[in-house]
């Protein structure tokens, strides 16, 4: 069965990259970059993302069998259009994708096709549209959200994500981009229910695999009196 699922790699502070950047510099030295592989580190030394990336090196371990069972499920990819066109130049003919990708966007564009199965449609009419032309094309296989972080918290926020995968880093970066923030709209008395489903410990990385069971109300608990949950109103 289909699931729509995303990962992100974040700090114990919860942020996924640095201030993000809005100058005409080089993103490559700024801040931003500068965060964001440090909590992507785990991810580049493992041996399947090199080896997707048609690099060589790399470490054959717990972090990459994560790396590699990620690329295997993914039957579709839904992304960000500031990633999609981040990442244009620098994948390639071949990028490791190897399935459809579809970009959420306002500016429309004409399909772009790459080598080795992976190819670009960009999605002018909302997220759930991408996630629904993914789905079509996934074959039995996932649904990635590929990201970045806007773009999850808006299936999040839109109720489309059935896992989400978060890979924290043991390291506190202060400031930067945060993953979860206020855009999701929850009300002061309701919260989204999360059940963990896998942890894997590493000394670069945990890996915490959540089912998302939606948004809820926020239950006060009994305080220790022993009379149960109280629902609030």
């Amino acid at each position: 069965m289909t699931k729509v699922t995303a990962q992100l790699s974040i700090s114990v502070d919860g942020f996924y990259a640095g201030p993000q950047h809005i100058d005409d510099g080089d993103w490559i030295d700024s801040a931003e970059s500068a965060k964001f592989f440090r909590v992507t580190r785990w991810a580049t030394d493992a041996l399947s993302w090199r080896e997707r990336q048609g690099f060589t090196g790399g470490e054959q371990d717990a972090n990459s069998d994560v790396v590699a069972e990620s690329f295997g499920s993914a039957g579709a990819y839904v992304m960000g259009r500031r990633m999609a066109d981040g990442g244009e130049v620098p994948w390639g003919d071949e990028p490791p994708f190897r399935a459809p990708v579809f970009v959420v966007t306002h500016r429309p564009r004409e399909p772009l096709l790459r080598g080795g199965g992976t190819s670009f449609t960009y999605v002018t009419d909302g997220v759930a549209s991408a996630v629904e032309q993914a789905r079509a094309v996934a074959g039995g296989k996932d649904v990635a959200v590929a990201g970045g972080g806007s773009l999850v918290r808006q299936v999040l926020k839109a109720g489309l994500l059935d896992e989400l995968e978060l890979h924290v880093v043991p390291v506190v970066l202060g400031t930067g981009l945060r993953l979860f923030d206020a855009d999701l709209d929850l009300g002061g008395k309701e919260g989204i229910e999360l059940t963990p489903t896998r942890v894997i410990p590493t000394p670069q990385v945990t890996h915490i695999r959540y089912a998302v069971n939606g948004r809820a109300p926020l239950v006060l608990d009994d305080r220790g009196s022993g009379g149960g949950a109280t629902t609030t109103r």
